[in-house]
């Protein structure tokens, strides 16, 4: 990665080649492409390499369906479809459900796009509806994106099938004495749709870790998005250098180990309606009530549609045979196997005959994520405290990985000071250090060393090494867009995490007051700030201006501007490729003279584009995966 990237910072173009403005297809009008530098010292500017400034378009003002009132008439009833209610961004008409995690105005088109690329506009117009309005019947989505029935069930089965919908059924609440109604609805699976322009991530790591005879089916899984073990084979055969089937299966299984592969979920659970607490759970501890928040019906339905974790990485018993009795297990012991795992089998993977329907199996994205965010904190302990910091911390990592039970962990297990040794010596650069040096390095990290060496464990605070790194990505994008004083205030302001008076922020910051005021008002303005007026009565009336950096709602706006600059680079990459379409097509022998240069400049191009688009891509895992 790092190659590459050095590779585009040494190209430069002319700013008559390359800024030719781009039409954006949701809006109707003319748009620059976006790139905000959300990198710190070590990526450089590509506005510098475009010729031209990459600027920020402005934000369309959105349209807002009209309010209603909370009490409405019964002919309002009737007609309740066409009534909405509003949660953040999101229109929700009566009768369907928000998304359990709001999703920005860019992010839905990100994810629309992405979408249209891969699988057209029908199913583009399917994915947008559900992620705008949240969770819908078919009925409600055939309504709301004007499509014919055929066309919106062959684009759900499409999503379905590459893992960007789910489907789960509930009960729906009837009159009295009628029968119960089961209703089937369908969710966006928003973080999957993104991670499809991470593919080429995800390749890298199984290819580096793997080897090519897994990247081959990994591919085919990405691809097809859900494959059983013998479609698999059978895509194996159909390449030029394909192998054996126990070759094939033998790879298989080292993806499965390696938990870049698990089973897919159930089709369409049933969620079974919620049923009431017991007067023994009304009877807990309030710290307990506390803890147990009530699920969304989506968070509800993904963790019913999940296989069970002791069948999730498992292979077929089949297969398992086939494999087991190549490398001599006794017949009793592949009993036994099949014995205790067919008690881990729902019943819905058996046909009406008896016998086991084929599994199907997708990429486990939520494995990858997990290696990234231990990469992007690596990275960051190793520019910003030592590479000997970096060291211990991957070696920490690596040892508790398969413990971790939640994606975003904030700590990370406790080990013992001679297991994290052991582990430092076997990296690149490790053999060097002793026990002196490891624990060093874990002070730098923020660890505390034992009084007592009777157990000497450490454990690392990775949500904190997350949070400044997210603070200090906020921080480059105020330095450069507003200056060097303004970095200062922000910084002051991002690190106190309290309420702070104007001359206090002058004084602090060696700002003048009249210059200190006018930068906080145009941070105020953009939205980077929050303030509060206090009046103090006395002799004579005093107004006090307060300001703070209110970090969860900056959050949320710097990753839709990351949306934003996403989008409109997947839009620029795609204008220009189209711009050159008859030169892609022609034979490498016939580009000579003019259409050699116009080839090198889309190839420069193009690599500029994608090269930042994968930047910035980091920046963006950084505050919404991580």
């Amino acid at each position: 990665m790092g190659d590459f990237c050095r590779e585009y910072t040494q190209i430069s173009l002319k700013a008559s080649e390359a800024s030719t403005p781009i039409r954006h297809k949701t809006q109707g009008r003319e748009a620059a492409v976006v790139y905000f530098s959300y990198s710190s010292a070590h990526k450089r500017s590509a506005s510098k390499l475009l010729g031209y400034p990459l600027r920020s378009a402005t934000k369309p003002k959105e349209e807002k369906p009209p309010l209603v009132h909370s009490s409405y008439s019964s002919a309002h009833k009737a007609r309740r479809e066409e009534l909405w209610f509003t949660v953040g961004a999101q229109h929700i008409p009566f009768g369907a459900s928000p998304q359990p995690a709001m999703v920005s105005q860019y992010g839905i088109k990100l994810a629309a796009y992405l979408i249209s690329s891969s699988y057209g506009d029908f199913c583009s117009k399917v994915c947008e509806c559900l992620l705008s309005r949240g969770t819908l019947t078919l009925a409600q989505i055939i309504r709301f994106t004007e499509l014919s029935r055929e066309n919106v069930i062959n684009c759900l089965r499409v999503l379905i099938h590459q893992n960007c919908v789910q489907a789960f059924s509930i009960q729906q609440e009837v009159a009295f004495g009628e029968a119960p109604k089961i209703v089937t609805q369908y969710m966006a699976l928003f973080d999957n749709t993104i991670h499809k322009m991470r593919f080429p991530k995800f390749m890298q790591i199984v290819l580096e870790e793997l080897g090519k005879d897994c990247l081959g089916i990994f591919e085919g899984l990405l691809q097809h998005g859900r494959l059983s073990l013998n479609q698999i084979i059978d895509r194996n055969m159909q390449t030029p250098d394909n192998s054996d089937v126990h070759a094939v299966r033998e790879s298989f299984s080292r993806l499965l180990n390696a938990r870049f592969v698990e089973r897919c979920p159930a089709p369409e659970p049933f969620l079974a309606p919620p049923e009431e607490e017991t007067p023994a759970k009304k009877r807990g501890t309030k710290s307990a009530k506390i803890a147990e928040a009530p699920k969304t019906i989506e968070q509800r339905a993904l963790a019913t549609a999940s296989p069970m974790e002791s069948i999730r990485f498992l292979m077929e018993i089949d297969t398992l045979r086939g494999t087991s009795e190549e490398k001599g297990m006794e017949s009793h012991d592949i009993a036994t196997l099949e014995e205790k795992w067919k008690q881990d089998f729902s019943d819905a993977e058996l046909s009406s005959s008896g016998k086991k329907k084929e599994i199907l199996w997708r990429v486990n994205f939520e494995e990858f994520v997990r290696r990234l965010r231990h990469k992007a904190c690596i990275e960051y302990v190793r520019i910003r405290l030592s590479d000997q910091a970096g060291i211990v911390l991957s070696a920490i990592l690596e040892l508790t990985r398969s413990s971790e039970t939640r994606l975003k962990t904030d700590k990370s297990a406790s080990m013992s000071i001679n297991d994290i040794y052991d582990e430092v010596i076997k990296k690149d650069g490790g053999l060097g250090m002793d026990l002196e040096r490891v624990r060093a390095s874990l002070v730098q990290l923020g660890c505390q060393i034992p009084t007592t060496g009777i157990d000497e464990t450490y454990s690392i605070d990775l949500k904190n090494i997350i949070e400044l790194a997210q603070n200090e990505e906020v921080e480059s994008v105020v330095l450069k867009r507003y200056g060097r004083e303004a970095y200062r205030i922000f910084r002051l302001l991002s690190k106190s995490g309290r309420l702070l008076e104007t001359d206090k922020i002058s004084d602090t910051t060696f700002v003048e007051k009249k210059d200190t005021l006018k930068i906080l008002y145009k941070l105020w303005k953009d939205g980077y700030l929050h303030m509060e007026k206090v009046s103090v009565n006395g002799p004579k009336q005093t107004l006090f201006l307060l300001w703070e950096v209110d970090k969860e709602s900056l959050w949320v706006r710097v990753l839709d501007e990351m949306y934003h600059a996403a989008l409109n680079l997947r839009l620029r990459i795609t204008y220009e490729q189209d711009q050159e379409k008859e030169i892609l097509q022609l034979p490498t022998e016939k580009l000579v003279g003019e259409l050699e240069k116009r080839y090198k400049r889309l190839r420069k191009v193009r690599i500029i584009l994608e090269s930042s688009l994968m930047n910035l891509d980091d920046a963006l895992m950084l505050f919404h995966d991580f």
